[in-house]
């Protein structure tokens, strides 16, 4: 709900040159989380850490009215970043639990589904309350919707069988693992592959406010419809074909929607961008889980998961910073920030044609 219309607010308050930093700033507390929020997934249960990721989301989202200065907008950046540190390690763990077994890719769609909806209904529903109402209804709708689904997560049941109380010692990130590098190849895809989104969240408000568009949240609403589309199908396929071939697939998508988006000169091309590379995110995310929870160890599920998390928030969080410096509010920059974009992604879809072809010599 608030990503299109953050630029916006942080530019009324003179801060147009940090526009980088409100995605880029959100994944440092993000990326950091992941060394406590996968090994307490494991120790106290995936619920609890769900719960507390909700917690933030409902309380953040209302402060945004409070921040004056660019300083405190950017300290609450930092805060509001623990949300993602630790719902989304809870959760696609605790799909993973539940998952039948052999349909686990297939789950992993239908859980993006279900993001994917929120992220496509979200933005568009934020700009439409924002240019019709407040900036602070905004927020406080914002911060509904978080009460709304922490609600939601204390009726669910916990569905790892063995947990215990917290200790202090579980915060220790220098006792016990609190990552899992035995499934480094999803990770080391994800990080390049994920650059992509922080230069796509970043840039596109500018960029489709350039082209025109009166409702900035209508270009993700474009790109995830089609994510969404893309997840019914995508998540059955990695269970049928493989998740290399698939993601060979998504990685090459990824790079075509980056050339599009970026040289895109009016509404209809940036728009046929934006679909392509939601085509190419429906693929890539839940095969990317899917990826993860097959390689890791079935008592380290959820470190496998923050580590791959972590991968993604960095590459995120590099895509913001990186396309925010370079663009320096030039719309003339997009097209060079975007190749960069293509280059990091076609890093990815190198590896994975590579697995492809180690796969394709054992059989």
């Amino acid at each position: 709900m608030l990503l299109p219309e953050l630029p916006e607010y942080l530019s009324n308050m003179g801060g147009a040159d940090y526009i980088g930093f409100i995605v880029g700033l959100f994944t440092v507390t993000a990326g950091g989380s992941r060394f406590w929020s996968g090994r307490l997934a494991e120790r106290i249960g995936r619920v609890k850490v769900m719960i507390f990721g909700t917690i933030i989301t409902a309380i953040c989202g209302a402060l945004y009215m409070f921040t004056f200065s660019i300083l405190t907008f950017l300290l609450l950046r930092l805060v509001h970043g623990l949300s993602t540190g630790w719902r989304p390690t809870g959760s696609t763990a605790y799909l993973a639990d539940i998952s039948p077994q052999g349909r686990l890719g297939e789950a992993m769609g239908y859980l993006g589904v279900a993001g994917s909806t929120g992220m496509a209904l979200g933005p568009a529903l934020g700009s439409f309350i924002k240019e019709e109402v407040s900036f602070d209804a905004l927020f406080i709708a914002s911060s509904i919707v978080g009460i709304v689904a922490l609600i939601m997560t204390l009726l669910l049941p916990e569905s790892k069988k063995e947990v215990r109380q917290l200790k202090f010692s579980d915060f220790n990130v220098f006792k016990g693992k609190s990552l899992n590098f035995d499934t480094w190849a999803p990770a080391l895809v994800t990080l390049f592959e994920t650059f992509a989104f922080g230069v796509v969240i970043t840039l596109s408000p500018d960029l489709v406010d350039h082209l025109g568009f009166k409702y900035k949240g209508m270009f993700n609403l474009t790109f995830v419809l089609a994510s969404i589309a893309m997840r019914v199908i995508a998540g059955k396929a990695s269970d049928r074909h493989g998740r290399i071939p698939l993601l060979t697939v998504g990685m090459l998508l990824l790079i075509i929607s980056m050339f599009i988006i970026g040289n895109a000169e009016t509404k209809l091309i940036v728009v046929i961008g934006g679909i392509v590379y939601g085509l190419a995110i429906g693929i890539n995310r839940p095969t990317t889980f899917a990826w993860t929870a097959d390689e890791a160890n079935p008592n380290e599920v959820a470190l496998s998961l923050a580590t791959m998390l972590l991968a993604l928030e960095i590459g995120i969080g590099s895509g913001a910073f990186i396309s925010g410096s370079l663009y320096a509010g030039d719309v003339s920059n997009i097209p060079f920030v975007f190749a960069i974009a293509a280059g990091m992604a076609s890093v990815s879809f190198i590896f994975v044609l590579y697995r492809w072809f180690l796969q394709y010599r054992k059989r």
